[in-house]
């Protein structure tokens, strides 16, 4: 081999290997082993989203899923949660990266504010680690695609976590339409809320993005109405609907006075409707959905019940739904589930497929609230 080929070979291989390095900046970590008895060892991201306090106190319930370490920038918040739980020291870092790096994490739980889940979700893709976030996805349809994109390209899974998705009513309600039981879906109205964040006394830490339209990507409008956007469009197996139309109010200005409080949106489909009330004023706390076929509907009520009546049916009658399976019963046992190849989360509520349509559909609900028009929505391009 002459001189001249030797040195072009060199540089080859020295591009290569900057290409190599820039592509993969950090060492890829191992997947989760579906042979291996061990527990998913999963960490959390974030502790200013209040709905970590639902995961730590399940978590003794999971054997199957074992907490690797917690990750915040705040010292505070960081030494208030491991007062109150009772964590080790050696389980809390400042950074994302460097918690990944030491603990080997086969998963991420982002609780941070929803404009950081999608940062929290490109960190933890370099690593090839999956992510399952809090309800919604992200605040806008660019940072969907955005987050799809470094799904795809570094093969993980990346999952929403709503707490409808564990109601019994709701999974029944679906099998319902897909049985044929209630005929053809006609009106779907769905009621997600409580009396407000303030009011109900959430976290500082919480509160403060809540009502952030920067760090939260509205107010009642995406912090609830996101529950209905979501049953809609799995009820509709993913399909777009032809027209968004939003009406939000500002009822609390004192108390909210950056961000909506109560928001209606309506979604036109052929032959269908849905109308998603997500509200920071209703008397109580309530999620629950009205599902009306040609020949019958289901009502929701609670996670666990439905009121139904049926053609040719003089009064309707309440049903218990049945259980969930024990792979689909909460958050966990669905992530575990995912990760070791029993379910393939496509096409459901928690899916990156359905929730960037969900995120398209929040997008034009926003701008329809804000120009006081409907929007139009053009059905997906190849690059969507």
């Amino acid at each position: 081999m002459n001189r001249l080929t030797i040195l072009s070979s060199l540089l080859l291989s020295a591009a290569a290997l900057t290409a190599q390095t820039a592509e993969s900046p950090r060492t890829q970590l191992p997947s989760y082993n579906a042979a291996n008895p061990q527990p998913l060892r999963v960490a959390i991201v974030g502790l200013e989203h209040g709905h970590v306090e639902g995961f730590l106190a399940a978590l003794q319930h999971h054997p199957e899923v074992q907490l690797v370490g917690i990750a915040d920038s705040d010292s505070a918040l960081l030494s208030k949660y491991q007062q109150k739980y009772n964590l080790s020291p050696s389980l809390l870092f400042k950074s994302e990266a460097n918690l990944i790096e030491t603990r080997q994490p086969q998963a991420v739980l982002v609780y941070t504010s929803i404009a950081q889940h999608r940062p929290a979700i490109q960190i933890a893709a370099q690593y090839g680690v999956s992510v399952m976030v809090e309800k919604p996805l992200t605040i806008s349809f660019d940072d969907a695609l955005a987050i799809r994109k470094i799904a795809r390209e570094h093969h993980i899974q990346v999952l929403v976590n709503y707490e409808t998705t564990w109601y019994a009513s709701n999974r029944a309600a679906y099998e319902d339409v897909q049985n044929g039981s209630l005929g053809q879906i006609r009106r779907v109205v769905v009621h997600d809320g409580h009396q407000g964040p303030e009011e109900i006394g959430v976290p500082p830490e919480f509160l403060s993005w809540l009502t952030d339209p920067a760090q939260n990507g509205a107010g009642a409008l995406y912090d609830f109405g996101c529950y209905g956007v979501d049953l809609m469009t799995w009820l509709m197996h993913g399909e777009r609907p032809l027209t968004v139309t939003a009406v939000v109010n500002h009822d609390k200005p004192n108390l909210y006075p950056r961000v909506d409080d109560d928001s209606t949106i309506v979604l036109q489909y052929p032959g269908a409707q849905a109308v998603i009330q997500g509200s920071w004023n209703w008397p109580f706390s309530r999620k629950d959905m009205e599902v009306y076929g040609s020949t019958g509907y289901d009502i929701t009520v609670e996670s666990d019940r439905l009121r139904t009546r049926r053609a040719g049916e003089r009064t309707e009658r309440t049903e218990t739904a049945p259980a969930l399976p024990s792979d689909r019963k909460d958050s966990l046992s669905y992530l575990v589930a995912v990760l070791t190849g029993k379910l393939n989360p496509h096409g459901d509520l928690t899916a990156l497929d359905t929730n960037v349509t969900v995120m398209r559909i929040l997008d034009a609900a926003r701008e329809s609230a804000k120009t006081g028009q409907s929007v139009r929505l053009r059905p997906p391009s190849d690059t969507e």
